[in-house]
């Protein structure tokens, strides 16, 4: 009996990852430890938006079955949106799923798009995370040192916790970037295994 899961001999293999992702590059036992980083951090931090989810429903439910808006609600939704976009920027640059010109770079060959993921990281992406998180360690400490708090009545207190996001945000930034570049080092400059085993 013919196992009906496996497509025909004669039918061509579609790999999805290639249709999801703009740039497969080559993976290393760095860029894979790296990487790992990013992805555990990143399921933890998505459980955010089931947060989310019941702060808005909570919110809603006591603005228009009970009349009562709720100030702190309304920013604590700001304050788990800035989680969650932090983070998930860092998921976006590990899996090659952010935004690009792509009427132009579809187009591309793969090696030239390796170089355009290095360039624009070491010049740019790299540079602006580390002035990032240069900056952000005397900005938190201030927060917290001065306790700042909301200035709407009824606002949330300890402002610098939100204030902390911005450094673990721009850290895996960094640690997902750090890959991006390691991996197209492996394709343009080889040297390295591109299926290490794991």
């Amino acid at each position: 009996m013919s196992d009906q899961t496996q497509p025909p001999a004669d039918e061509p293999h579609i790999d999805i990852e290639q249709l999801i992702h703009h740039t497969e590059l080559p993976r290393t036992r760095l860029s894979d430890a790296l990487d790992g980083i990013v992805k555990r951090v990143g399921d933890v931090v998505s459980w955010i938006w089931v947060v989310l989810v019941l702060v808005i429903v909570t919110n809603v439910t006591m603005r228009y079955v009970f009349g009562e808006g709720r100030i702190e609600f309304e920013e604590l939704q700001w304050h788990l949106y800035a989680l969650g976009f932090l983070v998930g920027l860092s998921y976006a640059i590990q899996n090659d799923s952010h935004i690009r010109i792509d009427i132009l770079h579809d187009h591309f060959k793969i090696r030239t798009k390796a170089w355009i993921d290095l360039i624009g990281i070491v010049v740019f992406l790299i540079p602006f995370s580390i002035i990032v998180l240069w900056f952000a360690p005397n900005f938190i400490i201030y927060s917290f040192e001065t306790m700042e708090a909301s200035s709407s009545p009824g606002g949330l207190p300890y402002r610098f916790i939100v204030k902390s996001f911005l450094f673990l945000g721009f850290a895996l930034i960094l640690i997902a970037a750090f890959s991006r570049v390691v991996r197209a080092c492996a394709l343009l400059f080889g040297g390295a295994d591109p299926n290490p085993q794991r």
